[in-house]
Order: C-alpha cells, then sequence, then structure tokens
C-alpha cells in the first residue's frame, strides 16, 4: 500500500503484458534463430513462453541473453499492406517481398504465392489479420517458416515438409486470426505446371527476339 492507503503501483517486472508486448519480445528470438544464436528448439519454446507470458518480467527472462531488437520503423518503413474485404486478393509471379507485410482479410481470401517472389532479406515479417476469412501462403521447399500468434474459433498451420536449407531466407508468420484460418503450405502442381508454361513461354518469346 502506498502511503495514503490507495494500492501501489507494481514494479517494472509484475506490470501485465500485452498481446503488444508479446509480439515484440518473440521477434527478438526469431532474430536471433536467424543469426544462429539460438537453435530452432530454443526458438519454440522461448516463442511458446512469451505467447502465455503474464508479466513483463515474464517477457525480459526469455531476452536476457540476447541482443535487443533494433529500434522501431521510421515512416519510411511502414509495411506494405494486403487487404481482402468481402472478395479475393493475391500476389504471384516475380513479385519482390518487402521485409515487413500486412495481410488482412475480413469475409475474403488472400493468397500469396513465394515460389517465383524475390526476397532480398534475411527475415520476412508478414502480420497475418483474419476475421471470418482465409490466408494461405505458398512457399517452396527450403523456406524456413516459423509460425506465431493464436486462432480463435479457427486455424493456423504450417503444411511445409522437411527441414529449411542451411542459410535460407526467414518469414515469421504471426497470426491474428478469429474464425477463419491461416494456411502456410508447398505450391501445388497446378502452380508449377503454370509457371513452367510461363517460363517455356518466356523461353521461346526471348528465343524468337534473338532470330528475328
Amino acid at each position: 500500500m502506498s502511503p495514503d492507503n490507495s494500492p501501489a503501483a507494481p514494479s517494472g517486472g509484475l506490470v501485465r503484458a500485452s498481446d503488444t508486448d508479446r509480439d515484440q519480445i518473440i521477434e527478438v528470438p526469431a532474430t536471433a534463430s536467424a543469426e544462429g544464436r539460438l537453435t530452432l528448439e530454443e526458438y519454440a519454446q522461448r516463442s511458446e513462453a512469451a505467447l502465455v507470458a503474464r508479466t513483463h518480467g515474464d517477457l525480459a527472462g526469455l531476452t536476457a541473453d540476447l541482443p535487443a531488437a533494433p529500434p522501431p520503423a521510421t515512416a519510411t518503413a511502414v509495411p506494405e499492406e494486403i487487404t481482402a474485404v468481402l472478395g479475393n486478393e493475391s500476389r504471384k509471379g516475380p513479385w519482390v517481398v518487402p521485409p515487413h507485410l500486412a495481410v488482412r482479410s475480413v469475409l475474403g481470401d488472400c493468397h500469396l504465392e513465394m515460389q517465383q517472389a524475390v526476397i532480398g532479406q534475411h527475415v520476412t515479417t508478414i502480420d497475418v489479420t483474419v476475421r471470418f476469412g482465409s490466408t494461405t501462403i505458398f512457399v517452396p521447399d527450403g523456406i524456413d517458416v516459423r509460425m506465431t500468434g493464436r486462432a480463435v474459433l479457427g486455424a493456423k498451420s504450417s503444411q511445409l515438409r522437411g527441414q529449411p536449407r542451411p542459410g535460407a531466407p526467414v518469414i515469421v508468420v504471426r497470426c491474428d486470426v478469429f474464425c477463419g484460418s491461416v494456411t502456410v503450405r508447398r505450391p501445388d502442381w497446378l502452380m508449377l505446371r503454370r509457371e513452367a508454361r510461363e517460363a517455356l513461354k518466356a523461353d521461346k518469346a526471348i528465343e524468337a527476339s534473338r532470330l528475328a
């Protein structure tokens, strides 16, 4: 109790953690794992602990032996947004993936096809918010995908197989799902056939231009 008999304010470590606090802390072990400071098992353990942490003190203990998180992004680094409301939205082909991508699906369906995407950074963060909709992220073999977050009356799942290749790009998918789904999976055969046809068409066009 304080001198005036009012309840004393909790010390910093006892302050209740918010969802934003948990999400920010999860980025620290994700980056550390990408840099080789933590194993995948250690990353998974700390991420799970962060999601159920109750106080700032609980969160602080998960990153005490790791470098501090980078400073907040500036106004020039606002994440690119992809939004599907009562409709469908997709990214496919050789599109450039930004370091931070925000995906929002409300009574809609978002598709991100990353098998031909250009990923220039080692760690890519995708924030996915779903309300009565779905988001599907198609990822080629060998990419290191890590899913965090929560799904209420919905689902988040990764259907990838095998281990990521050494030094592969890391994609952190942070989910906020209510009555919907977020799925990470390999491209299906129809996508691969379409891409093969497009590549063959491009090769023929290049050859025709050389002969012209």
